[in-house]
């Protein structure tokens, strides 16, 4: 005689109790803001939007997160956290220089969506401050004094900064000169003599090159001022 089936086994394993839903909190809720902003833009951004990337009620955020302008204040924090501010007291101060600019460079490649809030919008957090307080022991342990140094670190991410900005597209000015070679042709050759004869070199636009290019030109102009004596 055939035993009959159990009542569990035929069907499979009754389905246990559900998983607990990870707990809610302001780092959660962050990442989920960079993830949503990574994938459809800055203006997708909203509580509600975050909320259903969650996977919860948008009253429930309020709790960790005041509003929209904290939230993107978390976003910018967040990318300024990833950068690598490991470094090698031992040596140059320009190498060291240049690994904090690349450094830079490295989290807003990771984080381009992002990066425009962390371009357009103010962070209060201490945070905020390391990138400067790098630059500026770098400055001092090179020998420069207190000035020079503000100087320093406020031309390595200026250029830091700007480099990103023209990546994003966020400066205009330049784009004509990557363009197709019929916005070359629409030139007068009597006007624009050197911009005609070079065309085909500026249409062969490499950031990395002239990243580096820019950056050599920095830091060694940098190196060269006058030190404390």
């Amino acid at each position: 005689m055939a035993r009959r089936a159990d009542s569990t086994g035929a069907r499979g394993r009754e389905p246990g109790p559900p998983e607990p839903r990870p707990v809610l909190t302001r780092a959660r809720i962050v990442q989920a803001a960079v993830d949503l902003i990574e994938r459809h833009g800055a203006e997708a951004l909203s509580m509600r939007g975050v909320a259903a990337e969650l996977g919860v009620a948008v009253m429930s955020l309020y709790n960790h997160v005041p509003n929209k302008a904290a939230l993107l204040e978390g976003v910018a924090e967040y990318v300024v956290a990833g950068m690598d501010f490991a470094d090698d007291p031992a040596e140059h101060w320009t190498a060291r220089a240049r690994a904090l600019v690349r450094s830079f460079r490295k989290v807003a490649h990771d984080y381009p969506r992002c990066m425009t809030i962390v371009l357009t919008h103010r962070i209060e957090t201490p945070i905020a401050a390391r990138p400067a307080e790098r630059a500026l022991a770098l400055a001092g342990a090179a020998g420069f004094d207190g000035p020079t140094s503000v100087r320093i670190m406020r031309a390595l991410l200026a250029y830091a900064l700007g480099a990103q900005m023209r990546e994003i597209g966020a400066v205009k000015m330049l784009d004509h000169l990557a363009g197709a070679p019929e916005t070359f042709a629409r030139l007068d050759p009597r006007e624009f003599p050197h911009v005609i004869a070079l065309a085909p070199e500026l249409a062969r636009h490499d950031p990395e090159v002239d990243f580096e290019f820019g950056l050599d030109l920095l830091i060694g102009a940098l190196d060269g001022l006058p030190r404390r004596r």
